[in-house]
């Protein structure tokens, strides 16, 4: 695995702030954060009650499924925060440059192609196509932004390797600045 550094050309840096401030990037933010916010509102309410009244094969479609939702979302919400923090001057371009290396905007969907995924709930089934649409728009952002040849690779390691470790340590990379 090797590190991606984006050249801090003075146009890139005028790329990536003017996106920043755009009204493309707002609403892409606040579409973000309301869809986090919705899923998990649903998964913790309605969702987890309709769950219960699943098939074991989409039970377990289900189970696997809203890991990869909250996954793919807590991703895009990642990236998204990355770019607020570059705009207000919490983290310079660099910085994020090198944080965002360890997002990743690939997280795929077993979808219909699923075992019990047809008796999966509407109402879920809405969520993570809505969430797939958002990461493939983000995705684009970021190519963009940051340009075609650049890679979404696997987040680094954290000390105890965990996936889970390393999507904490880049929030509170964000959330420390502001």
């Amino acid at each position: 695995m090797s590190d991606v550094n984006v050249p801090s050309t003075p146009w890139r840096a005028e790329v990536i702030q003017d996106f920043a401030r755009s009204e493309l990037f707002q609403r892409t933010f606040q579409e973000g954060m309301d869809l986090v916010e919705e899923t998990a509102g649903y998964l913790d309410g309605a969702g987890r009650q309709a769950s219960k009244l699943l098939s074991r094969n989409a039970a377990l479609a289900y189970a696997a499924e809203s890991m990869r939702l909250t996954t793919r979302l807590m991703q895009v919400a990642s990236w998204l925060l990355l770019q607020r923090a570059a705009n207000s001057g919490e983290m310079t371009r660099d910085q994020v440059a090198s944080e965002k290396t360890k997002v990743r905007l690939d997280t795929a969907s077993a979808h219909d192609e699923a075992t019990g995924w047809a008796e999966l709930p509407t109402e879920f089934r809405d969520l993570v196509n809505r969430s797939l649409s958002l990461q493939a728009r983000v995705r684009r952002l970021d190519e963009e932004i940051y340009g075609s040849n650049i890679r979404h690779l696997t987040p680094q390691p954290a000390r105890d390797g965990s996936p889970v470790s390393d999507q904490l340590s880049l929030l509170r990379t964000v959330f420390a600045r502001g």
